[in-house]
């Protein structure tokens, strides 16, 4: 199974990126698959040569291909005039319209104040709706002051990111759920059961 982080950052440092590897390291040990991260500020230059799909070269190809191909997304974006990087909004206008229906999408997002963090809820969501992809119900949300040194520590948020990757293994495959569940904060993370 192949795990694929992509964070809409175009600077770094960066919070977004720490946050999106902070899901994928937890969903490495949670589910024992290969995971990768992208980061908009190293891949950005090869996706903007350019405008179609049919322009890409090789190295912007081999982009559109992983997020294309990815068992499971991770996306996270720093958040930009209240939505979610240009950045990644064109990565996105490169990726076929059929290629993620049915691909688990965990979300996250980073922003200056606590007032952007309905950003997950109605700029990504949408953006995967209209993928057909399945994107699991807790997205994870920060602010400045939840990292120490880019390092992501509020432990209300750090329970989040254990609860979302739960809820990714609890739609997956019984045979993809191997590693047991971690505890996050005083009490249990518990994966979603299937009805």
């Amino acid at each position: 199974m192949r795990i694929l982080g992509l964070s809409g950052n175009v600077k770094r440092p960066s919070r977004t990126a720490s946050l999106v590897g902070e899901l994928a390291s937890v969903a490495e040990r949670r589910l024992g698959a290969d995971t990768r991260v992208i980061e908009l500020v190293e891949a950005a230059p090869a996706v903007f040569r350019a405008l179609r799909a049919d322009q890409l070269d090789h190295e912007g190809r081999e982009i559109i291909d992983a997020v294309e191909t990815a068992d499971v997304l991770i996306v996270g974006s720093p958040v930009y005039r209240a939505s979610y990087t240009g950045a990644l909004k064109h990565l996105f206008d490169l990726v076929d319209y059929r290629a993620l229906t049915g691909t688990p999408v965990v979300l996250a997002a980073t922003g200056g104040t606590a007032l952007h963090g309905l950003v997950t809820e109605h700029q990504l969501r949408p953006l995967f709706g209209f993928f057909n992809a399945l994107t699991v119900p807790t997205s994870v949300y920060a602010v400045e002051s939840d990292f120490t040194d880019y390092r992501l520590t509020n432990p209300a948020v750090l329970e989040r990111v254990q609860r979302a990757i739960a809820e990714l293994a609890g739609v997956l495959p019984d045979g993809v759920r191997k590693a047991p569940l971690r505890t996050g904060g005083s009490r249990p993370v518990l994966p979603v059961t299937k009805t």
